[in-house]
């Protein structure tokens, strides 16, 4: 038998997992992983590329961004979100459903998947739009490729309605047989709405407003209705952007429970507070709100423990006229994060705050079990996809807003100083981005992550009272008068 020969062999490295580090090389074939292991050991290859002194990570897989394509292209496109993704060292990304229009029935599922394959750098999932109006597209939906469903409980950019209870309750007795994650705007709108209308009427209109429209209570709630709504139709729901410390007690409680539940935080939320809104005003306002530095402690404890299971970005970007209006509430929320998160983190990896094992468990093993994609994502294992992001752990470098990938150039880091910094990117065995520049050909060499996943069997609960059960329950047995 002939030996196989690879198409790459990274050599020298020392390679990262979620539960440890070796030294060591990696033989890559057909955009798969042949062979991790001494160098000795690897088959021969087409190509040989030196790590030597760089940490070789799985790529990062972002499960929360917002490509703003279609409806937005001024702000972001698959093209330039995608290109800022591999610049993080990100090589799966999974995009929200408020384009325009909003990814909520077939057609418009199909025409974004057309538009990423295109232009996408790296690998990419979509989600579906839940909502009071789209429950009914579910099955579509699902037929049609979605990586899993966004509930929106709380108003945010793209003003996508928020469902009553009652709504959430079908949606999720619809989405839970068919196992599919619902990720969830944890904010309860009609106390947003309420705070904001009567700080509007006061003539507050400075940028701690905004915080004050949406006090921690928004997000406490939420959580806690929606881990219920889980807990009763054995839906599995992921609480997007962990903001502040008093709603880790519903998403503990809810664990505790037995409810399939995750979370994500995002960098903003760990690095920021609000003495930032006096220098950055409008460029931090996002949905929820950065709050008070005393959310930061608690914030890092709950994703050592296991209580948050990922970080993202919520990346989010628009243009800086967008971010710089006087008046608080005309200003857009959110900003760019898809290729600042890794320098971010690395920053505190080598600040002592997690180890970088730890990081790897939160930035792509953990996002690749909850969503199915483990091991062909996650993981450096043969047979998985060769999606890695190889780092320099010792290179100091200054974010600027300037050189950011993304069409959006403002955001809350401009000027901050990182030490740790990724320096090549491959998805499925391609390099994308290699010393710090985009590869000829990187654009179009994505494609979706909804043909590999592989979620656990569902367990919907309470079967005979969802909506569509009693509504059928009693045709034929109509009382008579």
């Amino acid at each position: 038998m002939a030996a196989v020969t690879a198409d790459l062999v990274i050599r020298n490295g020392t390679l990262v997992s979620h539960d440890g580090m070796i030294a060591g090389s990696i033989a890559i074939g057909d955009g798969r992983v042949l062979a991790v292991g001494a160098d000795e050991a690897m088959p021969p290859a087409r190509e040989a590329f030196d790590a030597t002194g760089l940490h070789i990570l799985p790529g990062a897989i972002d499960v929360h961004v917002h490509f703003r394509d279609p409806g937005y292209p001024h702000k972001e496109d698959w093209g330039t979100g995608t290109a800022a993704a591999a610049f993080g060292g990100v090589t799966t990304v999974f995009d929200m459903p408020n384009t325009v229009p909003p990814t909520g029935t077939a057609e418009a599922l199909a025409a974004k998947h057309a538009i990423a394959a295109n232009k996408a750098c790296v690998d990419f999932g979509l989600y579906g739009l839940l909502g009071e109006d789209t429950i009914a597209n579910v099955p579509e939906l699902v037929d049609g490729g979605v990586i899993g469903f966004k509930l929106y409980m709380g108003n945010t950019f793209g003003k996508i309605p928020s469902p009553s209870t009652g709504a959430m309750l079908e949606a999720f007795e619809v989405v839970a047989p068919t196992g599919k994650r619902i990720s969830l705007h944890a904010e309860t709108n009609s106390i947003m709405e309420r705070r904001q209308d009567r700080l509007t009427r006061a003539g507050r209109r400075d940028p701690l407003a905004h915080i004050d429209s949406r006090p921690a209570i928004v997000a406490v709630e939420a959580v806690g209705r929606a881990a219920l709504l889980a807990e009763w139709t054995g839906a599995r729901i992921h609480i997007l952007h962990i903001s502040s410390a008093e709603e880790l007690r519903p998403l503990r409680e809810g664990k505790a429970r037995g409810v399939d539940i995750t979370g994500e935080t995002c960098p903003h939320y760990l690095l920021l507070s609000t003495d930032d809104y006096h220098d950055l005003a409008g460029i931090i306002r996002v949905n929820p709100p950065v709050r008070e530095a005393r959310n930061h402690a608690p914030l890092w404890a709950a994703l050592s423990d296991g209580t948050i299971d990922l970080i993202a970005t919520d990346h989010a970007p628009h243009t800086p006229e967008e971010k710089t209006r006087n008046d608080i509430w005309a200003v857009d929320c959110g900003f760019p994060g898809v290729e600042t998160q890794m320098p971010l983190m690395l920053n505190e990896v080598n600040g002592g705050r997690l180890s970088l094992c730890d990081y790897v468990r939160l930035s792509s093993f953990n996002p690749a079990k909850i969503w199915g994609l483990y091991p062909r994502k996650g993981a450096i294992v043969p047979g998985a996809d060769a999606d890695l992001a190889l780092v320099d752990l010792a290179r100091d470098h200054t974010i600027a807003d300037s050189d950011l990938q993304s069409r959006s150039k403002i955001s809350p880091w401009n000027g901050r100083r990182v030490k740790g910094l990724p320096l090549h990117t491959l998805v499925r065995g391609r390099f994308v981005m290699k010393d710090r520049a985009l590869t000829a050909g990187a654009g179009g060499w994505g494609r979706s992550v909804h043909t590999i996943q592989q979620m656990p069997q569902a367990a919907p609960l309470h079967t005979d009272q969802t909506m569509e059960a009693i509504v059928h329950r009693g045709n034929g047995h109509n009382l008579e008068h």
